[in-house]
């Protein structure tokens, strides 16, 4: 009975952090610093700048995200590695088409960079 109780807790403790991720887009950027966070002081690589739905005037700056890639939005066949990556917002990316602006090297690691841009889900990480 224990057993059994304690694998419907692991399941439903998975649907709700599968159910609680939010879609978005991502694209990627390269030149990490300075940043509009934490100014000239780098922050190490496997970052991201908030695009202005996530940006709420900085409050989102130090905050970390787990990205996964969910599928193409152009052309490029399969973008997605099936990985996700944690990353740390560190900067703000006024205008960008994305929600996400990951720095390439986290791109990398969820999809093929020739995608450019591609669709997400994203939670933020506690």
């Amino acid at each position: 009975m224990e057993k059994t109780a304690l694998i419907f807790v692991g399941i439903v403790a998975c649907l709700a952090s599968v159910a609680s991720a939010t879609a978005g887009i991502a694209t990627f950027y390269t030149n990490y610093v300075p940043s509009a966070c934490f100014g000239s002081t780098p922050q190490g690589n496997m970052i991201a700048a908030a695009g202005d739905s996530l940006w709420n005037n900085g409050a989102v700056c130090g905050k970390t995200f787990t990205v996964t890639c969910t599928g193409p939005r152009n052309a490029v066949p399969h973008p997605c590695t099936g990985k996700s990556v944690t990353v740390k917002i560190v900067d703000h990316c006024p205008g960008c088409p994305s929600t996400i602006d990951l720095s390439r090297e986290a791109f990398a690691i969820i999809a093929d960079p020739v995608a450019g841009i591609i669709n997400i889900d994203y939670t933020q990480y506690a």
